[in-house]
């Protein structure tokens, strides 16, 4: 403990000195064209104003200074928007100016903000990247030819369920999400799926939502740089141990499809996986087997835990309001039939269904913020647009019935609703995403009804969240399927 001290002691003195040398710069600066914000405490400037939950807290200060707030984080001058049209400058009219990232200390293990899309800028490295996605996984063709998995796996996630349903055993939803879209993205990108049958999710998961909260998480470093080289908080060295047992099970795959490329008379499987190696192969391509397990990384970390958390968060919100999901039943035994398997293509037919999706966005986006930097740090505060009540009726009520008859749409275009951000910089996964969250959604409330755990009435269903680079329920929602 006395180390412990001692170490934290040292760590204040360094930053003591740091900072008075950066007032003095800053001195010598005009700060006159900032926009306001809190004033700052010595040494650590604006960092307590943070907490727990950075995404309320900053709320509660645009609520006060304003919709565009600056804050001193340690050295890094940060500014932060909670305005649609500032949002729209920033995100959409002036992205190229804005397009590059402010990089977590924790990213830069194992290289990874120099190798993925989030974070590398734009440069012939992302717009190849950018292609790949673009071509070979999101594109409108692509998806239709995969729609067959996406079926596949849906219907392997209702089986599941039937089974604690005759068992009479509660299901995690979010695991049970997780699990299903970790494999629609292997079979997808590998041609296998990564949760078998014989083993469970929940180890991926948990290992993926470290990921998400390592990075999401306040980290001394990142405000403090010259404390980057000792790692005071242990952030990049977790980050290491994380990517290095992901790598581990890339690099299994990836050397048995390179085996099997070899073989004589083998039969290639043209997933994403064949597509990066057919890459590699091409001396004009900048790909390597590093790169390949980095963007493999990418995709996992970001197409799986943000799709399942926002299922997760839509059950809980219609398990929490009774009334909106009988609608919601309602709309499906009309249109498609109770207890019917959904197919893809009926989803525009449900109008209410998409309501709900935009309404969780709204309230329950998977990222908070949007990040971005040009000589500051610079965030879009989603979660406080989403809860603005300037912008929106009852911000803080689950109300599907906001968005029908509505144009407000979460395609980048609307910055009233962004949950997938704007510009060059939006997320390639969108297509996939809005397809797999509608179809699995409304196969969950089409083909059960559903009771809390525990005898819990529907109006105590805890809604707290825990921060991270997503925004996960803090208890998982364990529910009993029933019988429509």
């Amino acid at each position: 403990m006395d180390v412990w001290v001692s170490f934290l002691c040292i760590c204040l003195v360094w930053c003591l000195f740091e900072a008075l040398s950066f007032i003095r710069k800053k001195s010598k600066t005009t700060l006159s064209n900032l926009p306001p914000g809190p004033p700052p405490l010595p040494v650590v400037a604006n960092l307590l104003s943070l907490g727990s939950q950075p995404h309320r807290s900053l709320a509660r200060l645009s609520h006060t200074y304003g919709p565009i707030i600056k804050l001193q984080l340690g050295y890094v001058t940060t500014v932060v928007v909670s305005s649609p049209p500032i949002a729209r400058e920033i995100l959409q009219t002036h992205d190229a100016i804005f397009s590059d990232r402010t990089i977590p200390d924790s990213i830069t293990a194992l290289r990874q903000n120099e190798l993925v899309l989030p974070w590398i800028p734009v440069s012939p490295l992302w717009r190849n990247l950018r292609k790949i996605c673009n071509l070979h996984i999101f594109s409108h063709k692509k998806l239709e030819a995969n729609q067959h998995i996406r079926q596949e796996k849906i219907q392997e996630l209702l089986s599941y369920i039937n089974g604690s349903l005759s068992r009479g055993d509660a299901v995690d939803i979010g695991e049970a999400a997780f699990k299903a879209v970790v494999n629609l993205l292997s079979k997808t990108m590998l041609s296998e799926d990564l949760a078998n049958p014989s083993g469970s999710a929940k180890d991926f998961k948990d290992l993926v939502w470290r990921i998400m909260v390592e990075a999401g998480k306040p980290n001394i470093a990142d405000y403090f740089p010259a404390l980057k080289k000792i790692d005071p908080q242990g952030s990049r060295r977790r980050m290491t141990v994380y990517f290095t047992k992901i790598f581990e099970l890339f690099d299994s795959l990836i050397e048995k499809r390179l085996r099997e490329r070899a073989a004589v008379g083998s039969i290639r499987k043209n997933d994403v996986l064949d597509t990066l190696l057919d890459a590699r192969e091409d001396k004009s391509e900048e790909v390597d087997i590093f790169l390949i397990k980095h963007f493999l990384l990418d995709l996992f970390v970001a197409g799986t835990d943000t799709t399942s958390s926002t299922v997760e968060w839509a059950m809980s919100e219609l398990i929490h309001s009774p009334e909106k999901l009988s609608r919601a039943q309602a709309e499906l035994d009309r249109v498609i039939g109770k207890g019917k398997p959904i197919e893809e293509s009926e989803i525009a037919r449900l109008p209410y269904l998409q309501a709900i999706i935009k309404e969780t966005f709204r309230l329950h986006p998977p990222s908070s913020s949007l990040p971005s930097s040009q000589g500051a740090q610079v965030f879009v505060n989603v979660w406080a647009i989403g809860r603005d009540p300037s912008i929106w009726k009852d911000p803080e009520v689950f109300m599907p019935e906001r968005f029908l008859g509505s144009e407000i749409d979460v395609k980048g275009q609307d910055f009233e609703l962004a949950p997938f951000g704007a510009g060059r910089r939006i997320c390639p996964g969108l297509p996939l995403a809005l397809r797999m969250l509608h179809w699995m959604l409304g196969s969950l409330i089409n083909s059960f009804n559903w009771e809390l755990e525990g005898k819990v009435k529907p109006e105590d269903l805890s809604m707290e969240e825990k921060f991270g680079i997503t925004l996960q329920r803090a208890q998982p929602l364990r529910v009993i399927p029933k019988p429509l």
